[in-house]
């Protein structure tokens, strides 16, 4: 008669998972996760695109306080909006020169900030003072608010529908695991 192996059988360990991407830790488990907390695809749509757009302000240090103060407003989740506000940071950084050029175009300013350098700039301090470098940046910078907020409607507009739809589809598949596991 054959002796029983006192050894256990080998324990099958599962392979691990391999590790989540910065983006998929930082952006799309926070966001998922408000879907699961029972945030709807459209409020979380509309903060993803509302984030977008106060992302890309082209004024430093009111992205905060306006995001904030909309998503209060709204109802929206302050933190998801905060959260893609500030991730479009490189893209507001990108932005700024263009909408500044721009606003100083339709702002009567064009040509002055068409070929502007630092070496310019110096000879405008120099010649009219800080008061005429003010008033170029201040007629630039509200040029380039006109532009934003012109530019801001269609940019919602897409990426809230898109997001929508995306949201939506993310929901019914993770209601559709929620019950094949329950039964």
């Amino acid at each position: 008669m054959p002796s029983p192996d006192p050894s256990p059988p080998p324990l099958v360990v599962p392979a691990a998972a391999p590790p989540r991407s910065w983006l998929r830790r930082r952006l799309l488990d926070p966001l998922l996760d408000l879907l699961k907390a029972g945030l709807s695809p459209e409020k979380l749509a509309l903060t993803v695109a509302l984030g977008v757009a106060f992302g890309l302000v082209p004024t430093f240090g009111i992205t905060t306080l306006v995001s904030v103060a909309t998503a209060l407003r709204l109802r929206l989740n302050v933190a998801a909006m905060q959260l893609v506000a500030h991730l479009m940071s490189a893209f507001q950084l990108a932005m700024l020169i263009p909408f500044l050029r721009g606003g100083a175009t339709i702002m009567g300013q064009g040509e002055r900030v068409a070929g502007l350098t630092v070496k310019s700039l110096r000879a405008l301090i120099d010649h009219e003072g800080w008061g005429a470098v003010g008033q170029l940046l201040w007629r630039a910078q509200v040029g380039a608010l006109l532009l934003w907020a012109v530019a801001a409607v269609p940019l919602v507009a897409v990426v809230y529908f898109t997001m929508r739809e995306v949201f939506r589809r993310v929901q019914v598949r993770q209601n559709q695991l929620t019950t094949s596991s329950e039964q």
